[in-house]
């Protein structure tokens, strides 16, 4: 009995490419371009095409699934997740879906031996890394990647010299865009809580991108309303009661997060003070509670859309042999009600 079914051979003589072509158009692949895409889609839609997931695999020897593995962070609270990555992680799973690859979601525990599993298992074509821990442990595992020849695709520093391909944010012009803003406002004595050493490279940039701003305002950098500290709403409420325990007047204070920022808040009122009255609050990254805080918090917006798109895109490019290079990506200030009027003179 014949069989009638179409074949990606079909659709090749129809619009004059390779099969091969046909099977890169048919997931989107961007070594495709556009408009031949759009060709091969259109004919494979009139034949009434499907693909047989398992003998492509089984010809490519892929998976066609994509791993993403979350830092756990113990700070965060019950679900361990940073819930700046929840929105990224649902840009991350339409753009898979898109793109007709599975997602694979596991915890990466910072003591596990990680880097030896997915794709050295054949559990998927390519990892995608949301948070780091300390990142100088971090890098040495990134390393054990290189020399497997693994594909992966992190979110978070770009530094010179990094292990393989980064995406991230423009903190230091972030940080630098929030601090001027509350400059402007007339805040002169600006606190800053996050930790700003090489483990934690992120809040680093936003550190420099904070003192800048400073020194352009002819304000010195004061190193005693630096205070360390990790992602939590517990860290941000324990920096004010250390600002204040070192007895250093401030009428600011930048979050280098958003939960250290909604801390901030928590412990500037326990102390008695008003938000944005006695002192106004920025944070980072928006989160979505950001703007249902009392007041609602000013914050620099990082485009978690966008992230998790180009996140897809670039290691898909990688799993189909290009070397994209890594990128920063901008970001926007969201004037919110805890920074408060201009200050009278």
């Amino acid at each position: 009995m014949k069989d009638d079914k179409p074949t990606s051979f079909d659709i090749a003589y129809r619009a004059g490419v390779s099969q091969s072509t046909v099977s890169r158009a048919l997931r989107d692949s961007p070594l495709v371009n556009e408009a031949t895409r759009k060709r091969v889609q259109a004919i494979a839609r009139e034949l009434n095409y499907k693909v047989d997931k398992n003998a492509r695999n089984l010809r490519s020897k892929q998976t066609r699934t994509i791993a993403l593995l979350l830092c756990e962070d113990q700070g965060i609270g019950d679900s361990m997740i940073n819930p700046f990555f929840l929105s990224m992680l649902g840009s991350i799973t339409r753009a898979c879906a898109n793109r007709q690859y599975d997602l694979l979601v596991s915890f990466q525990q910072m003591s596990d031996d990680w880097h030896a599993d997915f794709e050295d298992a054949h559990r998927a074509d390519g990892i995608i890394f949301l948070g780091y821990g300390d990142y100088v442990t971090y890098v040495e595992k990134l390393i054990h990647l290189n020399e497997a020849g693994a594909h992966y695709i992190t979110w978070g520093p770009v530094l010179p010299g990094q292990p393989g391909m980064s995406i991230g944010c423009d903190n230091y012009n972030g940080a630098y865009k929030a601090t001027k803003h509350l400059l402007q406002l007339g805040r002169k004595r600006i606190a800053f809580i996050g930790d700003a050493s090489e483990h934690s490279p992120e809040f680093r940039r936003r550190y420099e991108g904070h003192a800048r701003a400073l020194k352009e305002f002819g304000i010195e950098l004061d190193p005693a309303l630096q205070v360390a500290a990790e992602t939590s709403e517990t860290d941000g409420k324990a920096g004010i009661e250390t600002l204040r325990a070192r007895g250093v007047e401030f009428d600011a204070v930048f979050g280098a997060s958003d939960l250290i920022a909604i801390g901030a808040i928590q412990g500037i009122e326990a102390a008695g003070l008003i938000v944005p009255d006695d002192i106004a609050v920025v944070g980072f990254d928006d989160i979505p509670t950001a703007s249902y805080t009392h007041p609602p918090l000013t914050t620099v917006q990082q485009n978690t859309r966008l992230a998790g798109e180009l996140l897809v895109d670039n290691l898909l490019k990688m799993i189909d042999g290009e070397k994209p290079e890594s990128f920063l990506l901008p970001t926007d200030l969201i004037v919110r009600g805890s920074c408060g009027a201009p200050k009278s003179n």
